[in-house]
């Protein structure tokens, strides 16, 4: 224990006396620090908007709703089913049951171009259309200003999201829908989830403007329970009227946020790996001139009886703590810059606005000060090595 306890006691000295001679490298220093708080903002900043596009999807989908498009579709937007298909699919087992009757939805799904707020550019903005049991079948769905749409009416409510995101969606404007003008009757909100990105109306009436005829594209199903949607989906997979596939919610909403947060992430790690190289170098820029200042009383160390090891140890962390300085500083910088920015972007399954916030997680803060870890470990190696291999009798001839 006392030859370890001794080479704890070395490194520390050492590493103290690393540490009290910052302020004499002030510009090399701030330079690490704020080259390493970059890359941690940029990366945290970027994972952010995968992860707040991620909640947003995940936050619109429950266990006990099922989604039946089309078979082989894979968004609404390139499914069909029939009135008859959705009849059947209304009278399948496993379906809760109001006084009004089973809690299913036949919807239509149709995309309109309207100016953002933040860019005056258009943008595809989703509108469904429900039936009369869509607000049942959701029931985080609340109408917090104005009033619900009337069915048989050219009506619509809509999504606090993308009343926020788009131009025009204030209630009792009108908004061109087709060839006519419709009324925003309210806005309405559904615990954060995508459906605040939408348009809401009566499925009928949208049939009639694009004229659908009697088609919709996917039947929203409440179910008794969780446990009942094997059976609703085996009741409709081995019917031979129909052809179709059925997912819970959760599930489909999970799908779809796969491709584009797979993209965020990949973007947002190609960029800090990128900047990293930069800060890395920044690094090795600062612990080179450390050393070299240094140099002699390295020497000096070493002559005196300080392990190479140790000598080795404490440069490298005296590397690793501007690097952390610099990940907490990133770190914060990001919380305070990113976290609950509201933007939208597009889900490239429907190719349609999804209106969501950024997240800055703890998991993200803590990926982002361990890299600022690694970047600080990459950037000490090389400087301290060089110091512990520097002979003795040359080092203290240096000047």
């Amino acid at each position: 224990m006392a030859p370890l306890f001794n080479w704890l006691l070395q490194v520390s000295a050492i590493t103290r006396f690393g540490l009290m001679s910052l302020p004499r490298r002030k510009g090399a220093v701030a330079a690490t620090i704020l080259g390493v708080a970059g890359v941690v903002a940029v990366l945290v900043g970027v994972l952010s908007i995968a992860a707040g596009f991620r909640r947003v999807l995940a936050m619109s989908g429950s266990p006990d709703v099922a989604i039946v498009l089309r078979s082989g579709a894979d968004s609404e937007m390139v499914s069909g089913l029939t009135r008859q298909e959705t009849r059947v699919i209304s009278d399948a087992p496993g379906i809760a049951r109001s006084a009004r009757g089973s809690l299913a939805s036949a919807e239509l799904w149709v995309i309109l171009d309207l100016p953002k707020r933040s860019t005056g550019t258009d943008a595809n903005v989703p509108m469904r259309g429900v039936e009369r049991n869509g607000l049942e079948v959701r029931p985080g769905v609340r109408v917090v200003e104005g009033r619900m749409f009337e069915l048989g009416k050219n009506e619509v409510i809509v999504g606090r999201g993308a009343a926020s995101s788009f131009q025009g969606l204030e209630v009792g404007k009108m908004i061109k829908v087709a060839h006519g003008q419709w009324l925003i009757t309210g806005i309405f909100t559904a615990n954060g989830g995508v459906s605040e990105s939408e348009i809401w109306t009566d499925a009928h009436v949208l049939q009639e403007a694009y004229r659908r005829g009697d088609t919709f594209q996917s039947v929203y199903a409440r179910l008794n329970s969780p446990g009942d949607f094997q059976t609703f989906k085996d009741a409709l997979t081995s019917n031979p009227r129909l052809s179709v596939k059925v997912e819970r919610q959760s599930d489909f909403y999970a799908g779809q946020s796969e491709t584009m947060t797979r993209l965020i992430t990949t973007l947002g790690v190609l960029i800090a790996s990128l900047m990293a190289i930069g800060a890395v170098f920044g690094a090795l820029n600062t612990m080179y001139g450390a050393v070299a200042a240094r140099t002699r009383e390295i020497a000096t160390l070493r002559a005196l009886g300080f392990g190479s090891a140790a000598i080795l140890v404490s440069l490298m962390m005296e590397s690793l703590a501007l690097a952390l300085a610099g990940g907490v500083v990133g770190a914060v910088v990001a919380r305070l810059a990113f976290n609950n920015l509201q933007a939208s972007t597009m889900n490239f399954q429907s190719f349609s606005q999804v209106v969501f916030a950024f997240k800055v997680t703890p998991d993200l803060l803590v990926r982002g000060v361990l890299w600022s870890a690694i970047i600080g470990l990459c950037g000490g190696i090389f400087p301290a090595l060089r110091a512990c291999r520097l002979p003795i009798a040359t080092a203290l001839r240096e000047l």
